[in-house]
């Protein structure tokens, strides 16, 4: 049967199951552990107080058995690598220093000895490490090189008469720069290196490193520096490393890639440099899955934190000579936090479809290059849109919420502090959809590798043909849009799944399409030219992937609801899914209207319609945020436990007592009003 819209509910402990995800029962453990006290932040700590908690919070964790899902069953892992994910992911409720650090030592100190070393690194190293009897450091980041890790300097030379490698960071640049567990925890590391062996370079590796003795102390030739207070994370003791002439025994190389054998013969089953890099950095991607998961985990909380508090406090009286509104009911504040919310189930959506992806790779299920592909390409896109949403949805709930979310007892300021460093760690989201642009520019060119400029141009302009959907996940636009008729007619066809795919898949297209046509000279040109040439459209080249990551996000969602059973829900969540994808059409607005494919009367229908959904969604406001399934010991903010609505009641009452008793002073305006009406 079909359910009117006035009457459409949402069955918020069926959405909430089905929000959860395959691997629900990892995120409901994951919700039971961090809910608990003394898993969670202690506001007011001193720098080495929250160091202190969150180190022995890891204790917990091994404890309860909250890191081991990914490591091999034979080392009394689970192998499952979409569980140990998911679960992971939900410590950012309890504190993102928790999650973090927990991620630096099982998710890439431990994931790089799993994935870049072999059977002996794992049984020789793996036990202390899942154990936290060795806390390590994971060094790849460089002060002078960051997201080019191709680059870093630190060198692991071969000396064939000690059988060893002798690591340095031949000067100040080449230190390892903000590494968690660096400053004072870890007594090892994973160290990235350009490893030398017979005066050749065969570039980075991965090696095994020593740092401190059972004292604390560093060893000989290792030294380094504590980064000190940080703008979030400050339960995390970063911090700088270098070495002198520090000597690893040769089995310390994790060889699963390349390896050096006793008379320095280099060897490795990937023949191609540049593709061995890519292979081993591969295999650490998880780090950008789940912080796409845990920044949505963070914008769900402050929007619990914010529609709780929106459908509660009141200030103003507009429709009434008594009562306050509700400042959820003014429309500003709607369109402030509902658009939020959308943006949320859509990327918590993607994120599932991402981590279901890491999941067949990491398990072998659907272990091909092409798979390895896709799977980076998805992470590079979807790490930066969930990133930024994360901190624009906490400040924005921050805002929301007056001088209120300004308290730290109310979290918002807290998280947002500690977010903030996850738009630029695992990749800076800049750089990585420069990497996706790239692959989109891949595929592109080999459908058009021999296309000359007016077929390029033909294909720019065209708005009627089938498009071929390329292994990157763009999708096939069927049909144009015409702008026939009234506005009315313009809405009812934006309401289409079909039309707002057709919107945003055309602006992918041709954004691809405009950046492809403006490098192809470059192909011919020098290194030199071609490097100029790719520079001056650059912020082109990143607009068309975050393009491309939007249109991934709005996919997801519409696959989403294909298996919502509940009609009522589903119903909501249609209104969600358009007010998302509209959402882009006019954030977009300028592009659709400059390059013709919207009129100036569909551009208004957008804004129109959008408007119409925001109120339609204003009464499912609440239930949406409750299916994201965080109770009170989640949340955590004062403000989100119904204590605005107590205070408001209690004021409420007083008023009306005092009207209902006769004893209530007379307003000033009133007396005035009557004063008049009676001359």
């Amino acid at each position: 049967m079909t359910i009117d819209k006035a009457d459409a509910r949402i069955d918020t402990a069926a959405l909430g199951q089905y929000l959860l995800g395959t691997w629900a029962d990892a995120r409901i453990a994951a919700r039971a552990l961090t809910g608990r006290p003394e898993m969670q932040r202690v506001d007011g700590q001193t720098l080495s107080e929250h160091r202190d908690t969150v180190f022995h919070q890891l204790g917990l964790l091994v404890e309860h058995g909250g890191v081991h899902k990914a490591f091999p069953k034979s080392l009394g892992g689970e192998d499952d690598h979409g569980g140990n994910i998911a679960g992971f992911e939900e410590l950012v409720t309890a504190d993102p220093s928790l999650q973090i650090k927990s991620g630096v030592q099982w998710g890439l100190f431990g994931a790089a000895v799993l994935h870049l070393g072999t059977q002996y690194h794992h049984e020789k190293f793996l036990p202390a490490i899942m154990s936290l009897e060795v806390p390590g450091a994971f060094a790849m980041t460089e002060t002078g090189h960051g997201s080019d890790v191709a680059a870093i300097a630190t060198t692991a030379t071969f000396d064939v008469g000690s059988q060893e490698f002798v690591i340095d960071t031949p000067f100040r640049g080449a230190w390892k720069d903000y590494l968690g567990n660096a400053a004072v925890h870890g007594t090892a590391a994973v160290l990235f290196a350009q490893l030398i062996t017979e005066g050749i370079n065969h570039g980075v590796h991965a090696f095994y490193v020593p740092l401190r003795d059972a004292d604390g102390q560093f060893l000989p030739g290792v030294g380094g520096e504590d980064d000190g207070l940080k703008g979030g994370l400050n339960g995390i003791d970063n911090g700088r490393l270098h070495f002198t002439n520090v000597r690893i025994p040769r089995e310390n190389l994790l060889n699963r890639y390349g390896d050096v054998d006793v008379d320095g013969t280099y060897s490795s089953p990937i023949q191609s440099p540049g593709r061995r890099f890519f292979t081993m950095l591969g295999t650490l991607v998880q780090g950008r899955v789940s912080l796409d998961g845990a920044s949505v985990a963070a914008a769900k909380v402050a929007l619990a934190i914010a529609v709780r508090y929106g459908n509660e406090r009141r200030q103003f009286t507009a429709g009434s000579d008594t009562d306050e509104e509700v400042i959820l009911d003014y429309q500003v504040h709607q369109r402030r936090l509902i658009p939020l919310i959308a943006t949320t189930y859509a990327a918590s959506f993607a994120h599932e479809q991402l981590l279901t992806k890491f999941d067949g790779v990491f398990s072998g299920a659907t272990d091909t290059d092409a798979d390895r592909q896709d799977l980076e390409t998805l992470a590079a896109a979807l790490k930066p849109l969930s990133t930024w949403h994360a901190l624009d949805t906490l400040q924005e709930a921050r805002e929301a919420c007056g001088g209120a979310g300004f308290l730290a007892e109310n979290r918002l300021v807290g998280l947002r502090a500690d977010l903030d460093v996850y738009a630029t760690f695992e990749g800076d989201n800049h750089v990585l959809l420069q990497l996706v642009a790239k692959r989109l520019l891949t595929d592109y060119s080999r459908r058009f590798a021999k296309a000359d400029v007016g077929v390029l141009a033909r294909y720019v302009v065209e708005q009627a043909a089938d498009r071929t959907v390329s292994g990157s996940g763009l999708r096939t636009l069927a049909q144009n849009l015409s702008d026939r008729g009234s506005v009315a007619r313009s809405v009812e066809q934006l309401r289409e799944p079909g039309a707002q795919r057709a919107l945003l898949t055309d602006r992918v297209e041709t954004m691809i399409a405009e950046v492809a046509g403006r490098l192809r000279p470059g192909t011919k040109a020098s290194k030199q030219v071609a490097a100029d040439l790719f520079n001056a459209n650059q912020s082109a080249v990143i607009d068309a992937a975050r393009a491309h990551a939007e249109l991934l996000q709005w996919e997801a969602f519409t696959d989403a609801l294909d298996h919502i059973d509940d009609e009522g829900t589903r119903v909501v969540l249609t209104w969600v899914r358009d007010l998302f994808g509209l959402g882009l059409v006019e954030k977009h607005l300028a592009w659709y209207l400059i390059n013709g494919r919207l009129s100036p009367k569909r551009a208004q229908a957008v804004t129109a319609y959008i408007d119409r959904l925001i109120a339609r969604l204003r009464p499912h406001a609440q239930d949406l945020v409750d299916a994201f399934g965080y109770g009170p010991e989640h949340i955590r903010a004062s403000i989100a436990t119904g204590a605005e609505a107590t205070r408001q009641k209690e004021a409420r009452d007083y008023y009306a007592e005092q009207r209902a008793s006769g004893e209530a002073p007379i307003d000033e305006k009133a007396l005035s009003k009557k004063q008049k009406e009676r001359i």
